[in-house]
Order: C-alpha cells, then sequence, then structure tokens
C-alpha cells in the first residue's frame, strides 16, 4: 500500500483525464434533443459506465498486458506518451483526436443513445483514463492498495455525477473561458504527471539510466 499522499495523487491524475467540467459543452450538445427530466438518467448511466470500466481496468488491465505480452515499463513510455498528447489538446482547450475524431462526433449526434458512446466511452472513460488506473494499479500491492484506488474511481465517478447533473446551471453561471481555463490547468498537472510516467518507464527499460 501506498503513502496517503500517493493515492490523493492518484485521485488529480484521474480527475484531470477525465476533466468533467470540460465534458459540459458536448453532454450539453449530444442532449440537446432530449428532455431535461431525461438529462438525469442519462448522467446516472454515463456514471455508471465510466466506473465499471475503470473498475475493470484497475482489477483486469494487468492481466491484459500479461496476455499480450506487453511489460510494465513499455506500457508506462506508450501510456505517459498518450497521456502528454491529451495534456497538450487540453492546454489549448480542445478535444484530442486520441478521444474522439469529427466523425466519431458527428456519428455520437446521430445516435439515440447517448451516455455509453460516445460520452462514457471514449470522451470520459476513453484510452486517457484507462491508461491512467492501469499504470497507477501496480505502484502498491494488496487489498487494502485497490481499496483505496477504487475509491479514487468512485470519488472522481461522484464529482463526474455532480458536474453532469448541474450541466444547466453551469451553463448558465460559468463561461466558455472558465471551463478553459479549469481544462488548461487540468491539462498542466497531466503533463506533468505524463512526464514521470515515460521517465519511470525510461529507467525501468534501461537501468543505466537510474544511476
Amino acid at each position: 500500500m501506498l503513502e496517503y499522499t500517493e493515492y490523493i495523487k492518484i485521485f488529480i491524475a484521474l480527475l484531470s483525464v477525465v476533466d468533467p467540467l470540460g465534458t459540459v459543452p458536448i453532454f450539453l450538445a449530444l442532449t440537446s434533443n432530449s428532455k431535461k427530466a431525461d438529462h438525469h438518467l442519462i448522467a446516472r448511466t454515463v456514471v455508471l459506465a465510466v466506473m465499471m470500466i475503470l473498475l475493470s481496468a484497475l482489477f483486469w488491465g494487468q492481466d491484459l498486458l500479461i496476455f499480450f505480452g506487453i511489460s510494465i515499463n513499455s506500457f508506462r513510455v506508450s501510456g505517459g506518451i498518450l497521456l502528454m498528447l491529451l495534456a497538450m489538446s487540453m492546454l489549448q482547450a480542445k478535444i484530442s483526436a486520441i478521444v474522439q475524431t469529427q466523425e466519431e462526433a458527428r456519428e455520437g449526434e446521430a445516435k439515440e443513445s447517448i451516455a455509453f458512446v460516445p460520452l462514457a466511452m471514449p470522451l470520459l472513460a476513453g484510452p486517457g483514463a484507462i491508461s491512467t488506473v492501469i499504470l497507477y494499479a501496480p505502484s502498491g500491492h494488496g487489498i487494502n492498495h485497490y481499496l483505496f484506488m477504487s475509491l479514487d474511481i468512485v470519488a472522481v465517478s461522484l464529482i463526474l455525477w455532480i458536474v453532469l447533473c448541474s450541466t444547466h446551471w453551469l451553463n448558465r453561471h460559468l463561461s466558455k473561458t472558465a471551463i478553459n481555463i479549469f481544462t488548461r490547468l487540468m491539462g498542466l498537472l497531466l503533463s506533468a504527471l505524463a512526464v514521470e510516467f515515460i521517465a519511470s518507464g525510461l529507467k525501468g527499460l534501461f537501468p543505466v539510466l537510474a544511476g
């Protein structure tokens, strides 16, 4: 089990990748044709899907790497690069093509059920969030480690649920500039975490660098 401060760090990392506030304009656009009463139902479905996807990554992500013969250090480097690309887009207050392409966005707008695709996957629990969970999972051992990581995922999901249920209020009281500023701050934090992942992975692949 890690120090408690490390689990706070993991929570911040997940919150940065998921970026609930940055999802507000997208959620409003995709639910514009839905009744206001349906927004809470969609939000609940999205949050449950995100939580299940991230918990699955926590408990079975490492097994998937082993199945494909991928070392955790190789995944740290590739995952760090992925997070850096996401961070660069967030620093520009844009949605990375890694998360969603324009074609996928247009397809999502045409779907009746948008809770699972594209909202839960790939917008919120996309490659970045899944990679973050898998990368942090082997950093500790024991049931307490997985319990605290699960609590981090649940806490992020709870914040996401509050934000999605408050999208209309947030849209009235927060300007696009304010949301962009928050997204850029999250991108800055994410870029620093990406550097840590890449450096850690390179040291593991090339032990001479650790000296």
